[in-house]
């Protein structure tokens, strides 16, 4: 099934893995994880790692090289398969591109070969069963960042489409050196300073109509001396475990792109259409946007609104006929 992966990994020399944008760690796992699979693998292949860089490059691995590594190379393109969406564009210079992904997003990529499958709950988990698959030795380095995509992307296995499959990938992978006390310890643990951030936007939180949702302008970015990650995905699960909340979005200003960033969650509300309609997308309830203005932000809260209203109305109904 996955024989045309390793064909193509076998087929270069040189091989640029890629990655979403504002990368979370299952970008990052995934993109990490890869490569030392294919260094642990094919030891005399050059592999590199591109994209633009956040807290969860942890070990600062990022590589800064020049378009002729592209000529005659394969670029693979992990967790994402948008365009515009990906970090670092050059891979339109290589001779061919490979995509894998988990997202429920319709690729844009031509003359790309895609494998897409939504049934994994991060991209991580995808990566090892292909590479599993394909008799691949996992070390310790590849085995802790694909062991930690596949944790953060479901919230410490709290939110897993193949919870059997998932704990199988993760015990596979603990029997390969994959480090966990060091990374939950780096990732879970926050100074004071942090905590005390998190209680501000914890409090600045609007809850109305089943719906919570956070405004972070310009002057609240400046407020903290902080990531804009952090304040942006970091903080969207404040209002995550409210029995009345079913929905829950954070909204940031992303100073470099002068745009608002948005964030969406939910508890079993399929919401990545609405996301879809304002040009962004992701997973069924953990998804987001970029949008151009706070007029638009509050499109998108309405929209959300509406579509809880819709849905307890269609369970009143039900529940009137029988």
């Amino acid at each position: 099934m996955f024989s045309k992966i390793n064909k193509l990994i076998n087929k270069y020399d040189k091989i640029i893995i890629h990655r979403h944008k504002n990368p979370d760690m299952d970008a990052i796992g995934s993109q990490v994880g890869l490569y030392y699979l294919i260094k642990e693998n094919h030891p005399y292949k050059e592999v590199y790692v591109v994209g633009d860089q956040n807290k969860f490059d942890k070990d600062n691995l990022m590589m800064d090289i020049g378009d002729k590594v592209f000529e005659n190379a394969l670029s693979i393109i992990v967790d994402v398969a948008v365009s515009h969406l990906i970090s670092d564009d050059r891979y339109k210079l290589a001779k061919e591109v490979l995509i894998i992904d988990h997202h429920n997003n319709e690729p844009d990529i031509e003359n790309a070969v895609t494998f897409i499958d939504t049934s994994y709950s991060s991209a991580a988990e995808y990566i090892v069963d292909i590479f599993k698959n394909l008799k691949y030795k996992f070390n310790k380095s590849a085995s802790s960042y694909l062991l930690w995509g596949m944790i953060t992307d479901t919230g410490r296995f709290q939110w897993m489409k193949d919870a059997k499959r998932i704990f199988e990938i993760a015990s596979f992978l603990s029997e390969n050196g994959a480090e966990t006390r060091d990374f939950y310890n780096w990732l879970y643990t926050e100074t004071l300073e942090e905590r005390k951030m998190r209680n501000f936007f914890q409090s600045n939180y609007v809850y109305e109509d089943n719906v919570a949702y956070l405004k972070n302008n310009k002057e609240v970015i400046d407020k903290f001396d902080v990531d804009f990650f952090t304040i942006s995905r970091g903080m969207v699960n404040l209002a995550a475990g409210i029995e009345e909340i079913k929905i829950w979005l954070n909204f940031t200003y992303n100073k470099a792109s002068d745009k608002i960033i948005g964030e969406f969650r939910s508890r079993d509300i399929v919401i990545v259409d609405i996301a879809k309609k304002y040009g962004g997308g992701g997973h069924d309830y953990a998804c987001g946007a970029t949008l151009n203005n706070w007029d638009e932000v509050d499109n998108v809260i309405n929209d959300y609104k509406k579509l809880i209203k819709e849905r307890n109305n269609g369970q009143k109904k039900v529940i009137r006929k029988n």
